[in-house]
């Protein structure tokens, strides 16, 4: 039985808080800048949270036709553009793959739509302070956008990337919020190894400051810090406050090693090895069983043990029991493992920040620079592990490990290694 094809990383799309491209992801990383601020118009409302991280200059047009952009929503187009830069980036063209050996997996997470576009139906329902649900129907039929769904659909980036690009191979959509993005990444990985296709697109899509969205999901972990916005996001610091919440999309461009070499592409790390595992429990009630038994499987998977990593990607949401319990599976699993976490960069992200942490570390074994957290000054003694700060650390193998975990019990864990 032949081995499973090598699967590499050999292009890289990023929209984020820091920047439009890898480049400028990579310049906020080098000079420890964030891009966290206050948020209008919640700040100028005194609503909570009253600070996050926006995609700055992001025009979808530059992206995608007009036409199209009105049954895209934000987050879909974010993750239509990430995916266009990785495909730039990695020197792949329309038509340069066999359209049958191209596939596409993507993460999101519930998109819940725009306060103004549902407005003006609840407030033809709304009477004497009371909501009447027999008249939804006729109110949404008359004041709702005929295609509102499709703005909303969470698989739609996928389906609007293969429709682009004419990728007639496996399509799917990852919905696990926080564990979006390494989880598609795990299976285009699949899909290359499997047989199923030579090039494989993965990533993830995500925004938490969505004002839909937050009736939905709460604020039960996000942090009241009146603090200045950019010392706000510490993970495994000792007076973290809760998470900041952002938005963003990220894009890898995955290969089988035949395939990219025969192109001659440029390889920037190779997919080693991956797990997912879950446990019972919800936020507090978490053990960090299922992060432990992640890394664990992830190693087994890569065929590599604790001391070959050079570095922890952590999931680092900068909340008091997460940072925690992630932090205890790492120095478990792993030692004395450096531990970087680059939500205190730009917060959370949601389904798209494992991708855009992935692609840092991608970046990180290359120049063998592991980006610093930012906000690390005060050691959390419940956080025993060797976090990255003050500057960037250099000298370690280039091997790391991504991980992310959601509030239900779910965690995932990604290697990559140089090539």
């Amino acid at each position: 039985m032949n081995a499973s094809p090598e699967v590499v990383i050999t292009g890289l799309g990023i929209v984020s808080p820091l920047g439009i491209g890898i480049d400028p992801l990579i310049e906020s990383l080098r000079r420890g800048k964030s891009a966290v601020e206050p948020l209008s118009p919640y700040a100028e409302q005194g609503m909570v949270p009253h600070i996050g991280s926006r995609v700055r200059d992001f025009d979808g047009e530059k992206f995608v036709h007009r036409k199209t952009l009105k049954v895209m929503s934000r987050e879909i187009q974010s993750a239509y553009a990430a995916t266009d830069l990785a495909l730039k980036h990695a020197g792949l063209t329309k038509g340069a793959v066999d359209p049958d050996r191209l596939g596409i997996v993507l993460g999101s997470e519930m998109l819940y739509g725009k306060i103004d576009e549902l407005a003006e139906a609840f407030r033809h329902c709304t009477a004497e302070q009371r909501f009447h649900f027999e008249q939804w129907g006729k109110a949404a039929m008359r004041d709702i956008f005929p295609l509102w769904m499709l703005k909303y659909l969470p698989n739609m980036a996928a389906c609007h990337v293969g429709i682009a690009h004419d990728a007639r191979g496996p399509n799917n959509t990852i919905t696990q919020g926080e564990n979006s993005s390494l989880m598609a990444v795990m299976e285009a990985a699949s899909y290359i190894q499997r047989g199923l296709a030579d090039v494989a697109i993965a990533g993830g899509t995500g925004s938490r400051i969505s004002e839909a969205a937050l009736p939905f999901r709460g604020t039960v972990d996000v942090s009241f810090s009146t603090a200045d916005p950019k010392t706000v996001s510490r993970p495994f610091d000792a007076k973290r406050s809760g998470m900041v919440i952002g938005e963003g999309a990220g894009s890898l461009v995955l290969e089988s090693r035949e395939h990219a070499e025969r192109r001659g592409a440029r390889i920037w790390a190779r997919v080693a090895g991956f797990a997912s595992r879950t446990e019972q429990g919800h936020r507090e009630k978490m053990t960090g069983l299922s992060i432990r038994n992640a890394i664990r499987g992830a190693l087994q998977s890569a065929g590599i043990k604790p001391g070959d990593v050079g570095h922890v990607n952590a999931h680092g949401a900068s909340t008091l029991h997460d940072d925690r319990i992630e932090a205890s599976a790492i120095r478990e699993q792993l030692g004395d493992v450096p531990v970087t976490a680059l939500k205190s960069y730009f917060g959370y992200l949601g389904a798209g920040s494992g991708a855009i942490e992935l692609a840092a570390s991608v970046w990180s074994l290359n120049s063998g620079e592991i980006p610093h957290t930012l906000n690390y000054d005060v050691p959390d003694p419940g956080c025993d592990i060797r976090v990255v700060h003050g500057q960037p650390l250099t000298g370690r193998r280039p091997v790391a490990i991504k991980l992310n975990h959601t509030p239900i019990g779910q965690a995932v864990a990604v290697v990559i290694a140089g090539v």
